[in-house]
């Protein structure tokens, strides 16, 4: 039998259209409708039961919170139906691995939930849009996709949305896993597993958003030579609850960042070390004395990923030994 898939648009590139069919640079993203993009792609319903929904249409460099909520809310309330086996998202590639990691933390089920996008519009020569929606909708109608949390599908390979990220503008192979890997590949409308999730996430995840309409404040503050620390004080004034520092190297910032962070976490601020670097773990400990200065290390979290696992661990303490244990554990 076949299994159910709802498709939940957003718009991106996949829901994009171009000048000409040569145009892949310059181009409109997130107007063709679902209903339009599951008509391209007639072969969908000989592998899956497919359904679509347009829940937002946005170039995914604007996408919002509230959609995020908005996202995770129906896909909770879809997947407690015993008639849908799973859900595929279409999402603009720019920001899709922050949607991916948020879904993945807040989705309260073990049926399969796939992030999905495009890195060419849908009216270009060799665009991507269709096959990497195929193979969504298969890897969503997969036994093998359960209980593996939210997974991203491009370009014929599974990711883990909590380590992919874009790794180029603009090739259709930008979304990797940097020294992690891939979950696995989709050859011919097959998932193929070889590793699964070993981090907490959907249904074992203690995070609930049901009924929250904003998320608590977080900014990420870039280092570099020279810096200083006006932008996390801006930040602060603002009214973040926390900082994420895209350190250098292991983490690290000048002694006079560190200095001005460690005054605003002992008066409340949740400062969170992650990395400018593409790849590697934030140790605690190792490159600043997070004991000493109140501060919390990433682990492998990228700066972008580490603000959305912060702004939800606020959600529920902002003890720092607690928010450090769940930065262990997601």
């Amino acid at each position: 039998m076949k299994k159910n898939i709802v498709i939940l648009a957003t718009g991106g590139t996949i829901a994009g259209k171009a000048a000409s069919s040569t145009d892949t640079a310059c181009y409109q993203s997130a107007l063709l409708p679902i209903d339009a993009l599951i008509a391209e792609v007639p072969a969908l319903q000989d592998i899956a039961s497919v359904t679509g929904e347009q829940l937002a249409q946005v170039d995914s460099a604007d996408m919002t919170h509230a959609v995020w909520l908005a996202l995770a809310a129906r896909i909770n309330t879809l997947l407690a139906s015993p008639a849908v086996d799973g859900i595929v998202v279409t999402h603009g590639t720019d920001t899709m691995e922050e949607t991916a990691y948020f879904l993945n933390l807040t989705v309260k089920s073990a049926k399969p939930v796939v992030m999905v996008g495009a890195l060419r519009p849908a009216n270009v020569i060799s665009t991507d849009g269709p096959m990497n929606l195929y193979d969504a909708v298969a890897l969503a109608a997969d036994d093998a996709a359960a209980g593996c949390g939210v997974l991203v599908a491009l370009n014929d390979t599974i990711n883990c949305s909590r380590d992919v990220t874009k790794t180029n503008t603009a090739l259709q192979d930008a979304f990797k896993a940097p020294e992690l890997g891939y979950l696995g590949y989709i050859q011919a409308g097959k998932p193929y597993f070889y590793r699964r999730p070993a981090r907490k996430h959907t249904f074992a995840a203690e995070f609930d958003v049901a009924g929250l309409v904003a998320l608590p404040k977080v900014e990420i503050i870039y280092t570099y030579v020279g810096n200083d620390s006006s932008l996390a004080d801006a930040a602060v004034a603002a009214g973040a609850k926390g900082i994420i520092v895209a350190g250098v190297g292991n983490g690290g910032m000048s002694a006079a960042t560190r200095q001005n962070l460690t005054d605003l976490a002992r008066r409340g601020t949740v400062v969170v070390r992650s990395t400018r670097v593409s790849s590697g773990i934030v140790t605690r400990n190792s490159a600043i004395c997070d004991d000493d200065c109140g501060f919390i290390a990433a682990d492998t979290l990228n700066p972008q990923k580490a603000r959305v696992l912060l702004m939800l661990a606020l959600t529920r303490t902002s003890d720092p030994a607690q928010i450090q244990r769940m930065f262990f554990e997601y």
